[in-house]
């Protein structure tokens, strides 16, 4: 699994991994608050290509984890998913997004090239079947070039071994759609159910910094915001919050507390002139949207609740 990353990686910076144990974090802290049933697995959002029809189609793909040294499983139709996706994809169903539990199966041992991925649609009023991937999916184009997708000769050893299984199968599944399909893919963290609302979430490592017109506030890339506009364009009831995990600093990395704001509330506060920002999770500098931190919540039981 490690050596399938080192190829599959573009880039692996402390940024990445911080990333990672931001998200592990967030479900130790909604597992804490009891919220640990109410938000999915992490897994891609994948839009298709091409000249006037980029961005038409869009699905949803929730990869199980492969663990090392279990027995392959077997996958049939009654391979149950998750409890908590099936609502969660009816919500992306309704607006337009196909989602897809995925299954990944093992042909030989210690062979990634092996891996073959089942997928069953959740959030359809029918009881799909399981089906070898690739198959057809409306208005994505094959790719009709092979593309060099395991070029990389990437230093992954700063990654745990306790995170490997988690990151090798969402990087193979990634591979495997790409391989077979033309498309802009996007990672992502997790989608929250809500009381009357399903949040697609952004999960972020910040430390504060301030402004003078704005004062205390976190940074949020370019991209991200974008991914979160998208969200809010398809309308119905998806929402999406961008969750900080704040630190005190970069070296010592120790919590400060939980943070989070809706989408809604973001767009309205956020500042209209970006700001350059650091380096980011591929390597290069980012332009950084700034979000007052006076219009955060606290991520506690009551303001989550509520959403």
């Amino acid at each position: 699994m490690r050596q399938y990353l080192t190829r599959s990686i573009s880039s692996w910076n402390a940024n990445k991994l911080n990333g990672i144990m931001a998200e592990i974090d967030f479900r130790r802290r909604l597992a804490e608050m009891g919220f640990e049933d109410r938000v999915s697995p992490g897994g891609w959002i994948l839009r298709c290509d091409g000249a006037g029809n980029f961005g038409h189609h869009t699905v949803a793909m929730f990869p199980s984890t492969l663990e090392p040294d279990v027995d392959n499983p077997v996958v049939h139709d009654g391979t149950e998913p998750p409890r908590r996706l099936h609502t969660i994809c009816a919500t992306l169903h309704q607006i337009g997004i196909h989602s897809f539990y995925c299954v990944p199966v093992v042909g030989q041992a210690d062979d990634s090239a092996s891996v073959e991925w089942y997928m069953v649609q959740l959030g359809v009023p029918t009881n799909a079947a399981y089906q070898r991937f690739p198959f057809p999916l409306p208005g994505f184009r094959t790719r009709v070039r092979r593309h060099a997708f395991l070029r990389y000769a990437t230093d992954v050893s700063s990654m745990q071994d306790v995170h490997v299984p988690d990151q090798f199968a969402k990087e193979h599944l990634r591979v495997a759609f790409q391989n077979y399909y033309c498309c802009e893919p996007s990672d992502i963290d997790g989608i929250l159910w809500g009381q009357q609302n399903t949040y697609p979430i952004e999960i972020k490592e910040k430390t504060v910094a301030e402004d003078r017109r704005v004062g205390q506030f976190f940074g949020l890339d370019v991209g991200p915001f974008v991914k979160l506009a998208f969200y809010a364009a398809k309308r119905g009831n998806l929402h999406s919050v961008f969750v900080v995990r704040e630190i005190d600093d970069t070296t010592t990395r120790n919590l400060v507390g939980w943070w989070f704001i809706t989408y809604e509330t973001l767009a309205q506060f956020a500042s209209w002139v970006p700001l350059e920002g650091g380096r980011g999770m591929t390597g290069g500098r980012s332009s950084t949207i700034k979000i007052p931190k006076s219009e955060f919540r606290a991520l506690n039981n009551e303001n989550l609740g509520a959403l």
